[in-house]
């Protein structure tokens, strides 16, 4: 049975493990069991302060920063329970790993983070399979999306990694499937995007008033009213690759927030279950000068919705 525990409010000081962590993910570490939705309203509402000042979620973290940590009750579940299939699907997936940053194929279906009625996510499993290790993500995918996922495994390196994906320094590849004829051979977007509130939730919206978001894609194949598509992720924000393929009237197949309820049916009925979208491949400098490329594969039940659609 979980029981209820109240914190009292505490004045951190911010380790160099932790110089350029994110607010959000620096107070989740430390409130484990809190909802994320609840952080994100502690910070809105200027109850966690650093140097005595407001801040974001998204505010980077500086060594010797002093956070100011609310009380919160917080559940404690007691041990968090992740199957041993899970853990040995997640070892598989691994890529890639040294002593500074892993990079892993993560799964479809699988959120980074637990919340959302989720008790873990995918960072979760990996400090399992690390225990006592330091384990941060470096960035994030959504949950329907896979392929190249990388995580920092000491403060060092989240604080290079993080800025590296932040200044665009990282090449970012997907492969998608869209819903409609791309007639170009390429198709470059240029559309700053905007969050609103859509009813209960939160979505993205290309809006003038939005930040600036460059993304690139190019035809792969043509099928009868769907196209393959590589796509060239030159900004970072939020949902850009699905805003931006609705926007040139070609949303991703699969797609469930940015489509209709009869789209997701007619790409159900052909055998897709979830959004075409995977984070194929990723480069960046590891060190000056010194350059690394990691690959994800399709998915097998991506490829077999593309053999299906050449029959």
């Amino acid at each position: 049975m979980s029981t209820s525990n109240k914190t009292s409010v505490q004045l951190v000081k911010v380790s160099a493990d932790h110089d350029g962590q994110r607010l959000d993910n620096f107070l989740s570490a430390r409130l484990k069991g809190l909802p994320r939705a609840a952080v994100y309203r502690m910070i809105r509402t200027g109850q966690v302060r650093i140097n005595g000042g407001r801040c974001k979620p998204f505010t980077r973290l500086c060594e010797g920063d002093q956070v100011r940590v609310p009380p919160a009750r917080i559940r404690e579940p007691g041990k968090i329970l992740i199957s041993a299939p899970v853990c040995s699907q997640i070892r598989d997936s691994i890529l890639f790993k040294n002593n500074d940053f892993l990079v892993l194929d993560k799964p479809s279906g699988m959120a980074v983070h637990a919340g959302s009625g989720l008790p873990w996510g995918l960072i979760d499993v990996v400090r399992q399979l690390h225990p006592g290790e330091y384990c941060e993500l470096a960035h994030r995918l959504d949950r329907e999306t896979s392929g190249c996922l990388v995580l920092a495994r000491n403060g060092k390196a989240l604080q290079r990694l993080s800025g590296l994906f932040r200044e665009g320094r990282v090449q970012k590849f997907y492969l998608c499937l869209l819903a409609g004829e791309m007639k170009e051979s390429m198709i470059e977007v240029d559309a700053p995007l905007l969050k609103v509130q859509a009813g209960a939730e939160r979505q993205i919206e290309v809006n003038p008033a939005g930040k600036a978001a460059l993304t690139r894609f190019r035809r792969l194949q043509a099928y009868c009213a769907a196209t393959y598509a590589e796509v060239e992720l030159l900004s970072g924000r939020t949902h850009q690759i699905r805003v931006h393929a609705r926007h040139i009237g070609l949303p991703l197949a699969g797609e469930s927030r940015y489509a209709s309820k009869e789209s997701v049916k007619q790409w159900k009925k052909r055998g897709l279950h979830r959004v075409f979208l995977h984070a194929q491949r990723l480069s960046f400098e590891i060190s000056p000068g010194e350059k690394m490329e990691f690959n994800a594969p399709l998915p097998p039940n991506l490829k077999a919705v593309l053999d299906h659609l050449e029959d």
